[in-house]
C-alpha cells in the first residue's frame, strides 16, 4: 500500500510537471503568435507602401475619375490636351514631381478633350489647369504653364499639413469601420 506522504507528494510533482508544461506551452504559443503578427504587420505595411509610392501621373478619364479622387489624401490632377504647347511644357514637370513626391502625393493626368464630362464639372476653360484635391475635393487651382518651382511651393503649403492629413484620414477610417 503506498502511503499518504508518497501520494501527496507524487501529486505535488505531478502539478508542477503540468503547470511547467502548461508554461511552456503558454509561451511557445505566445512566441509563435508574435512571429505571426510581426510577419503580417510587415506585409500589411509592405503593401501599404506599394499603395503609397505611385511615382508616375495616373491616366485619369470621365470613368474612373471620381473613384482616383476619393482615394487618395492629395491628389493633382494635369487638365491638358494633346494639341496644347504649354501643356506639353509642363508634362515632364509633372512627371517629376510625381517621382520626387510619390508617398506624400498623389499626381494624374486628364485629357480635356477625350475627357469633357469632367472637364465641364470643374468648369475647365483654360488648359494647362493643374487642380490640387484634398480629401477628394478641389481645394487650389493652377491656371497656364508655371514652373516647377512655382509648382513645388504650391503644393508644399498642402504638404506643411501632411501629418494632419494622415490623422484625418486615420481618424475617418476607424469611424468608418466602427459603424460598419
Amino acid at each position: 500500500m503506498i502511503s499518504k506522504r508518497k501520494t501527496s507528494t507524487a501529486i505535488k510533482y505531478l502539478f508542477r510537471y503540468k503547470s511547467n508544461m502548461s508554461h511552456d506551452i503558454d509561451h511557445e504559443l505566445n512566441e509563435i503568435m508574435a512571429k505571426k503578427r510581426n510577419e503580417l504587420m510587415g506585409k500589411a505595411q509592405l503593401s501599404d507602401s506599394k499603395k503609397n509610392t505611385i511615382t508616375s501621373p495616373i491616366v485619369l478619364t470621365d470613368l474612373n475619375f471620381d473613384n482616383v479622387v476619393g482615394q487618395y489624401l492629395l491628389l493633382v490632377v494635369d487638365f491638358w490636351a494633346a494639341w496644347c504647347g504649354p501643356c506639353r511644357m509642363v508634362s515632364p514637370i509633372i512627371e517629376q514631381l510625381a517621382s520626387e513626391y510619390a508617398g506624400k502625393v498623389v499626381f494624374g493626368k486628364l485629357n480635356v478633350d477625350e475627357n469633357p464630362r469632367i472637364s465641364s464639372t470643374f468648369g475647365i476653360q483654360s488648359i494647362p489647369t493643374i487642380v490640387i484635391f484634398k480629401n477628394g475635393k478641389a481645394i487650389d487651382a493652377i491656371v497656364g504653364a508655371v514652373s516647377k518651382s512655382h509648382m513645388q511651393s504650391t503644393i508644399s503649403k498642402y504638404l506643411a499639413n501632411w501629418k494632419s492629413f494622415v490623422k484625418e484620414a486615420l481618424i475617418k477610417a476607424f469611424i468608418g469601420k466602427r459603424l460598419m
